[in-house]
């Protein structure tokens, strides 16, 4: 007899599963048997055949989970099945992009990002796969920045305030970060760098929890996505010092950015899209591309996307993996310059 399928269990929209195990609250794969990487037209007419699982590499809360949400309506509407988040954090999203490499069961979709296919190729050294290569991009979903936080009792409101408090406070001199090789990461380091401060990096294993760290006093800073930290930051919990981009955001305008407060040069935004297997069939990539796509044009998409400081930023395959590469062109000078690996 086969092996019993896992039930779903319904919980905010989509469709997620419990691990067991102590602490064990992960959602897992849906499928253990092999999958079904059949020839183009088969893998056309009968894709997708069961529920799609889209993997992140942060916590449920994370931006990447939030993006799935937004978009599982239409997916489930347009392809007809259901989907599932599977977060995997960890390990600069090494673990993420394994758990879907791996499997080539046609059903397995990564939310990609800047931290894991711009940033990560020049950090880390001892991948056994190669982002670009082995987990192309479908298509770029949008982009957002990051916003610089500290706590909202802390008698600092201004960059130039952050940097004195650092040099008056050297051993408090901590930020947070999503996990090693992330863009809350580097943008630490570089802050540091630019600043002419030491600070010390502190890992976590996702946006959420690098953001409570800020929250509960653990750490001192963190540049990171708006959308997690924003409620702490309207209820006065946490304060926003400036953001990433060098553009004011749209929907903080009223927020400077940190190169308006003397950072140099520092200009950072979170790119988010969906990757898959080198060996998914081109014509299931070109159907999901083309769902997508067809969302983004969507207003009540950009409505909500708009509501976690995000804004559409859609490329396709073909555009979007050459984009990719420019990005990691663009930040191994950056990486060099500041130093920083992940092995």
């Amino acid at each position: 007899m086969g092996a019993r399928r896992p039930r779903l269990r319904r919980h905010g929209g989509l469709s997620r599963m419990r691990r067991g195990g102590a602490g064990g609250t992960r959602r897992r794969t849906l499928l253990a048997a092999p999958a079904l990487l059949v020839g183009p037209a088969r893998a056309q007419e009968g894709w997708p055949d069961r529920p799609l699982r889209f993997v992140v590499s942060a916590q449920v809360g994370g931006v990447s989970d939030i993006l799935v949400r937004i978009f599982e309506a239409r997916l489930r509407e347009r392809l007809g099945q259901p989907l599932y988040v599977d977060p995997r954090p960890g390990a600069g999203g090494q673990i993420a992009a394994e758990s879907v490499i791996r499997p080539q069961d046609g059903h397995s979709l990564l939310v990609n990002h800047i931290a894991g296919h711009g940033i990560g190729p020049s950090l880390h050294r001892n991948r056994s796969y190669d982002p670009l290569r082995d987990m192309p991009g479908v298509v770029r979903l949008c982009a957002m920045p990051n916003v610089l936080i500290t706590r909202g009792a802390l008698p600092v409101r201004s960059v130039a305030e952050l940097v004195a408090h650092i040099r008056a406070n050297p051993r408090a001199a901590t930020f947070s970060s999503a996990g090693s090789g992330t863009s809350s990461h580097l943008s630490g380091l570089l802050f540091g760098q630019i600043m002419g401060v030491e600070v010390t990096h502190v890992p976590y294993r996702g946006t959420a929890p690098s953001m409570l760290a800020v929250l509960n006093g653990e750490v001192l800073f963190n540049i990171d996505n708006a959308p997690v930290s924003r409620p702490h930051v309207v209820s006065g919990a946490l304060r926003a010092i400036g953001v990433s981009t060098a553009k004011r955001a749209a929907a903080m305008p009223d927020l400077p950015t940190l190169a308006e407060q003397g950072v140099t040069g520092f200009d950072v935004a979170s790119w988010y899209g969906i990757a898959a297997p080198a060996a998914m069939p081109p014509p299931v990539v070109a159907r999901l591309e083309a769902v997508f796509l067809e969302a983004l044009r969507d207003p009540g998409i950009h409505a909500r996307l708009a509501e976690i400081g995000a804004e559409p930023w859609p490329l396709g395959t073909a555009a979007y993996n050459a984009f990719m590469r420019a990005e990691v062109a663009r930040w191994a000078p950056v990486v060099a310059a500041s130093g920083a690996t992940v092995d």
